[in-house]
């Protein structure tokens, strides 16, 4: 479906980040409307993986806010998670748990609105679910962090790097779910040096300051 509305619901408002004594980024401003995608760009130590951290809340900005449908994510930061799937450069797994396991964990605790069962086959995993984690091999294991977003389209989805590890068929897959996803007017901002096939996107990119 389309998205309902073009209004931003995702604004950026000057951001600023410095750590150790280095300014990352300043400045920064962008507004994300439903359905819209954003990639982040720059060489390494550049500030992508500190910028989607100041985003998710998980780091302080310097300076500059963070709106979501208008309200400081700070200041009323319980819509924003509940609205969030932040994916990081770790999967975050459980590995004494199997494959569904962990993402039935993961659903109880984000509030998923599609099913296990569901998330896995969007991943290609589906066949894996009474497997132990700790026998994926590194591909199978991001698939598997992956399905925590397959889990809930809508919202914001924050991803790092997403498709290391993964192989061309799995690359494809996580395409269509950023295609699925922002179709249901869900947001996806990416860092990523991969070209990757989806369509319509901004591209930001980021200097290194020094």
């Amino acid at each position: 479906m389309e998205p309902e509305s073009r209004n931003p619901a995702l604004i950026a408002q000057s951001l600023t980040c410095e750590r150790g004594g280095r300014r990352l980024f300043a400045g920064l401003d962008f507004a994300l409307a439903p359905g819209d995608a954003l990639v982040l760009r720059g060489p390494n130590a550049s500030g992508k993986s500190s910028l989607l951290r100041v985003l998710a809340g998980l780091l302080e900005p310097t300076e500059g806010h963070v709106l979501w449908h208008g309200k400081d994510t700070r200041d009323e930061p319980a819509g924003w998670r509940r609205s969030l799937a932040f994916l990081g450069h770790g999967t975050a797994l459980k590995p004494q748990l199997t494959v569904g396991e962990n993402l039935n964990f993961w659903s109880r605790f984000e509030q998923a609105s599609r099913t296990p069962a569901e998330a896995l086959e969007a991943v290609g995993l589906g066949r894996l679910t009474d497997l132990p984690a700790s026998m994926l091999s590194a591909g199978q294991q991001r698939r598997l962090a992956l399905a925590r977003l397959a889990a809930r389209p809508g919202g914001c989805w924050l991803m790092d790097e997403p498709t290391v590890t993964l192989d061309a068929a799995s690359v494809t897959r996580l395409c269509d779910m950023i295609t699925h996803h922002r179709a249901q007017g869900g947001i996806a901002i990416l860092a990523t040096h991969e070209e990757m096939a989806v369509e319509n996107v901004s591209v930001m990119t980021l200097g290194n300051k020094g």
